[in-house]
């Protein structure tokens, strides 16, 4: 085993990580750091269509990264409790830090 990460915790960060691989996604998650927004206000370059940023929010909320509150006819969106915690603690230690071996 490799550090103190059991096998399945690789998967769950894996699983994290994808979701914010996305350039559109990780736009969205940076903006919604900056605190909740109205669906209305996000914005991402290049722009694209209403369904497809439907499709990339529900993308971040499987993955437990924001959750969406409606209001009326639209929907504010927040990133989640620990979020950019989570992913920070997904990211691999620095490669000094892993004790790594060379089989070569």
């Amino acid at each position: 085993m490799i550090g103190s990460r059991f096998p399945e915790q690789y998967v769950a960060d894996a699983a994290l990580l994808a979701a914010v691989a996305d350039p559109i996604r990780l736009q969205l998650v940076a903006q919604l750091a900056n605190g909740t927004s109205c669906v209305c206000n996000l914005v991402t370059d290049p722009e694209i269509p209403g369904n497809l940023l439907s499709y990339h929010l529900k993308k971040l909320r499987d993955a437990g990264l924001i959750e969406g509150a409606r209001r009326g006819r639209w929907i504010d969106y927040s990133l989640t409790e620990g979020a950019l915690d989570r992913l920070r603690a997904a990211l691999p230690a620095p490669i000094d830090a892993l004790p790594l071996t060379s089989t070569r």
